[in-house]
């Protein structure tokens, strides 16, 4: 039987997605039409289909889906089963079978990556009987009822693999020989700006060497960049390099340029990676222009970086933790029956993503800044359940659940504290420094920071343990003390002591209020925004403390199942 159709383009452009992919994965599924969905049109539309295998019951699949993956979005991805009556490419002419609705990051969350989901229908149908086996599954019925909604329809497997050429880094050295000298009083101040080409004919940036000052025959440092920033996983394609004489006022002068290619580059040092230099409008002046200098590749080497997903397909799991900060702002927290205030929206945002990456989907989550039942003391660390033994809520929606009952029960209340609940996660990492446990405590607040000195003291220390936190700010104060506590610019420090590395990210949720109301694509960007800098900071503390991760468990095959292609 012919093909119904090709699979789609990789990626589509959105104005919410279209940065840089944080890695490509493979999805592996049964007989199938995917759907991914947008994030503020929530419209489905088609991404591609698997190839049709004829008559069998255990059908194996060539044919992948690959998607650009980003761990700060929800992704999510519908798949359709279907039983090909006909060569027409029109699904309606088909059998409808059933249909699974899960994120991109359900399946990577997953333990291996591999997720097994029931398939539903999600309208009633005629009743029909089909004998199915499905590929890679449990011991399922012989006959399963595909068609009447709410019956068990089967399942479907999905599984993820990180493409290779995603994980590679390069490492470089140029040097320069001969540069055309552009300061009047002096030499030149050369460095190098390289750009990757993209497929609609324009470039972006993706590397800046160092400037080196007062020379013609400049050496720059060596430099490591991911092979995908550099060419986008193509090996033959452009790369531009722009030589720069440096200027004090930012008015830099071009010396000249060449392109090349990774392909290229990966000769290493050699007669091919020496590059003339030409700077296009001297050579249209002057008929006897040769070059504005020579650049020479010194030294390449590749290697294949540890990647956040490996580290979360070897087990190891990402908790979350939540703590509100009522502090006496009442109106932040008033319950609007037909809306979520910010509190609630920031931590549903942030927290559906993080969510899938915990196994047990079991959070602890506090509150500060408060009085309690029954004796109105003021706490700092409170468990929102109001349950000291056990202060874990089941999924984002019962951390919800919690917050809004807690809002009955206590008495907003100040000073605000914050190294208190610092301290708190600090103490489960401090527990587990093994790799196999990541922390993230998503603080929400007002912006009101009473114990400034304890918590930079709580933050410089748990930027030694496997934690990271993010800080959601509400309403329209202030928040010059959250952006201290946030190391972008200055690293923060304690006691003359700097951290060692930056695990705190802040945004104010104000920045993020989309001007039509639209509250889905507010938290969409709030999440993006917030949770963008967890995997590097997850890939820099394994690195320092020299922990691998664990190996991929081997795929699950069930029994007298002879083949299957697992990716």
């Amino acid at each position: 039987m012919d093909k119904l159709g090709d699979m789609a383009s990789v990626y589509e452009f959105d104005p919410i997605t279209g940065n840089i992919p944080a890695t490509k994965v493979e999805i592996t599924v049964s007989l199938c039409v995917l759907y991914t969905q947008g994030v503020e049109t929530k419209q489905w539309r088609e991404f591609g289909r698997t190839e049709v295998i004829d008559n069998t019951l255990n059908p194996d699949f060539v044919r992948k889906y690959i998607l650009d993956y980003f761990f700060e979005e929800k992704q999510n991805l519908r798949f359709d089963l279907y039983d090909v009556d006909s060569k027409s490419p029109d699904l309606s002419k088909h059998d409808f079978l059933g249909q699974v609705f899960c994120t991109l990051g359900e399946i990577v969350g997953s333990p291996a990556s591999r997720l097994e989901k029931p398939l539903g229908v999600s309208t009633p149908k005629i009743t029909t009987i089909f004998h199915i086996s499905c590929c890679c599954g449990d011991s399922l019925p012989a006959v399963a009822n595909w068609g009447i909604a709410g019956k068990k329809c089967g399942t479907i497997i999905l599984s993820a693999e990180e493409l290779g050429n995603c994980r590679d880094s390069a490492t470089m050295q140029f040097c320069a020989n001969k540069l055309d000298k552009k300061d009047f009083f002096g030499k030149s101040d050369p460095f190098m700006v390289f750009y990757r080409s993209n497929e609609d004919g324009t470039f972006t940036i993706c590397h800046k060497t160092e400037v080196v000052k007062n020379t013609l025959n400049p050496v720059w440092q060596s430099f490591t960049i991911p092979v995908r920033a550099l060419c986008n996983g193509d090996f033959d394609r452009t790369i531009k390099i722009e030589v720069y004489d440096w200027d004090r006022d930012g008015s830099h002068d071009f010396i000249g340029e060449f392109t090349t290619s990774y392909r290229e580059l990966a000769r290493g040092q050699s007669q091919f990676n020496v590059y003339e230099v030409v700077n296009i409008k001297k050579k249209m002046k002057k008929k006897k222009y040769g070059n504005s200098g020579t650049v020479t590749l010194l030294s390449f080497s590749v290697e294949s970086e540890c990647t956040f997903l490996d580290y979360i397909k070897g087990g190891m799991g990402c908790h979350q933790s939540g703590c509100g900060n009522p502090s006496q702002s009442t109106s932040l927290h008033y319950m609007n029956p037909y809306q979520m205030n910010a509190y609630a929206m920031a931590l549903k945002a942030v927290g559906e993503i993080i969510q899938d990456y915990d196994s047990d989907k079991m959070f602890p989550a506090l509150g500060f800044g408060a009085k309690l039942p029954p004796d109105g003391r003021v706490s700092h660390e409170f468990p929102l359940n109001g349950n000291i033994e056990n202060p874990y809520c089941n999924g984002i929606d019962g951390i919800l659940e919690a917050y809004h009952e807690s809002l009955k029960t206590v008495q907003l209340y100040g000073p605000t504290n914050f190294a208190p609940v610092v301290n708190h996660v600090a103490s489960y990492a401090a527990a587990v420094q093994d790799g196999s446990q990541y922390f993230v405590l998503l603080i929400i607040t007002d912006g009101v920071i009473s114990d400034m000195a304890q918590t930079k003291e709580a933050i410089v220390n748990g930027a030694k343990l496997p934690m990271s936190i993010i800080i959601v700010g509400v309403g329209q104060a202030e928040f010059d003390a959250m952006v201290e506590l946030d190391g972008d610019d200055i690293r923060i420090s304690s006691r003359g002591k700097l951290a060692e590395r930056d695990i705190v990210q802040f945004v104010p949720f104000r920045d993020y209020m989309d001007r039509t109301g639209n509250h889905v694509l507010s938290m969409a960007r709030l999440a993006k925004d917030v949770l963008a800098e967890i995997p590097d900071q997850l890939i820099s503390y394994m690195k320092s403390r020299g922990v691998k991760p664990n190996p991929t468990p081997p795929p699950y095959t069930p029994p007298g199942h002879t083949h299957h292609t697992q990716i």
